[in-house]
C-alpha cells in the first residue's frame, strides 16, 4: 500500500524522502530523517518506532546494514514489516518481510533506494530510481518528487492512492522542507503543486530561523521589509 524513494545527496549531505500510500497521512508514520545522521522509510504493515530507533543507531554510527540487521533481530511482528535505510555514506540496505503485502519490491542505486508494497508491478521501485539518477544535475527535492511521479506513472500501488509526502533535512536540526498531503483523489499532483510554491521560499524560512533580522520579509499585508 506504499512506495518510497529515500536518498542522499552527494553534494550537500542533504537526505531526503517522497513517499504516496492509499492509505491517509502516510508520511505522517513512514518518513524518518535526522541530519547528518541517515534516513529510515518504516512501511507496510507500520511501526514508526523502527524509524525512530533506526535513527538512533544511524546517529551512534551505525551502517545501513548493521541498523537494519539489529532491528530484525531485536523486533517482534517483523514478518509485517518492509524497511528502507540510508546511513551517512550513502550506503543503503532494506528488508521486506514474508508478510510484506502483495507485489512488492525494492531497487536501489549509488546512495538511494526505493521499495513498495501492494504495487502495481515489481518495476515501480526501479522506475523511481532511475527517474532520480536521470535528473541528477537537478535540486535534490525536485529530483525526489520527480521520482514519485515516475512511480506513480510506472503504475505506482495497485488501487488509487490518497497520501504523499516530501522531507528533506540538511545541517539544522529540523526539516528544511516537510511538505504532505494527507487526503487527495490526486496527492502526487497536489504534493508537485505545493513543491512549486513552497520551493522558491527555502532559504528565506532557513535565514529567518537563523537570524530574523536579516531574512526578508514574508511579502504579506503589513510587512513592511521588502
Amino acid at each position: 500500500m506504499t512506495f518510497s524513494l529515500t536518498a542522499r545527496c552527494p553534494e550537500t549531505g542533504m537526505f531526503g524522502m517522497v513517499i504516496s500510500s492509499s492509505s491517509p497521512a502516510v508520511a505522517a508514520r513512514c518518513v524518518h530523517l535526522r541530519a547528518k545522521a541517515g534516513a529510515v522509510a518504516s512501511q507496510n504493515v507500520t511501526d514508526p518506532a523502527l524509524g525512530q530507533i533506526g535513527l538512533d543507531l544511524l546517529a551512534r554510527g551505525l551502517g545501513a546494514h548493521e541498523v537494519c540487521a539489529a532491528l530484525v533481530a531485536s523486533t517482534p511482528f517483523m514478518a509485517y514489516r518492509q524497511l528502507a535505510l540510508v546511513d551517512a555514506f550513502g550506503r543503503v540496505a532494506s528488508y521486506s518481510g514474508s508478510n510484506t503485502l502483495g507485489i512488492h519490491a525494492v531497487h536501489s542505486g549509488e546512495g538511494v533506494i526505493a521499495a513498495g508494497n501492494l504495487l502495481s508491478s515489481d518495476q515501480v521501485p526501479a522506475a523511481m530510481v532511475r527517474s532520480y539518477q536521470d535528473n541528477a544535475g537537478k535540486p535534490f527535492a525536485t529530483r525526489l518528487v520527480a521520482a514519485l511521479r515516475a512511480g506513480l506513472d510506472q503504475g505506482g500501488e495497485a488501487g488509487p492512492v490518497h497520501s504523499a509526502g516530501l522531507c528533506v533535512v540538511r545541517e539544522v536540526s529540523w526539516a528544511i522542507v516537510d511538505l504532505r498531503v494527507d487526503w487527495s483523489d490526486r496527492p502526487i499532483a497536489a504534493l508537485e503543486e505545493v513543491w512549486a510554491a513552497y520551493e522558491p521560499q527555502v532559504e528565506d524560512y532557513v535565514r529567518r530561523a537563523r537570524n530574523p533580522s536579516a531574512a526578508p520579509g514574508f511579502g504579506v499585508p503589513g510587512d513592511s521589509r521588502v
